[in-house]
């Protein structure tokens, strides 16, 4: 049976708990099967100077997920050309595991400006979305086909990647906003100093 495998794109600079409680939902909640965080060496739409190391990036993903049999990180754009483009990406997942179904999950935020992804009409027609709503954004005026799109009201705690690497330039605990093992590592190699 093919295996519905959602796919959690970003930057993830540091991977936090708000990123963890949205994988668990939509791997617990939704028809998904698993979901796999793909950790994007460099976003078209961010600066990459602002970005750890992707392999520290990925190294921190895999510890935080490493005790849930349904989460999952790849590394697979680091040997994609950069930046990263979704739909890219996403055709060199269904030649690799043609056994699996690639869905996206992404926050309303970003839909608003999926318009502007490379092949968006391509996406939009290949690939479900699985999208968590977020506080200010109003999900009703999209205009994507029922069938592609599904909306879930996730439970998500406002905090940033920001906000927990200027915690750490400035000296201040981010325990709490991080997974154990992500904390714990951070403490010892802190690479957002």
């Amino acid at each position: 049976m093919d295996k519905k495998t959602g796919l959690f794109f970003g930057s993830f600079n540091p991977i936090h708990t708000g990123h963890l409680i949205i994988a668990n939902f939509m791997a617990t909640r939704t028809d998904l099967d698993e979901v796999w965080f793909v950790v994007s060496p460099h976003n078209p739409f961010k600066k990459k100077s602002s970005l750890a190391p992707e392999r520290d990036r990925q190294h921190l993903v895999e510890l935080a997920v490493d005790d849930n049999p349904l989460l999952r990180c790849t590394d697979i754009e680091f040997y994609l050309p950069q930046p990263s483009y979704t739909i890219d990406t996403l055709i060199h997942l269904r030649e690799k595991f043609p056994q699996k179904h690639f869905s996206l999950i992404m926050g309303a935020d970003n839909l608003r400006t999926l318009h502007k992804w490379k092949n968006a009409e391509i996406l939009v027609r290949d690939y479900e979305i699985y999208l968590y709503n977020r506080p200010g954004y109003d999900v009703d005026d999209l205009k994507l086909p029922p069938s592609k799109l599904h909306i879930f009201e996730s439970p998500q705690i406002a905090v940033s990647s920001t906000y927990i690497r200027d915690c750490m330039k400035e000296g201040h605990s981010a325990r709490y906003l991080l997974p154990d093992p992500v904390y714990e590592y951070l403490k010892d190699f802190n690479i957002y100093e």
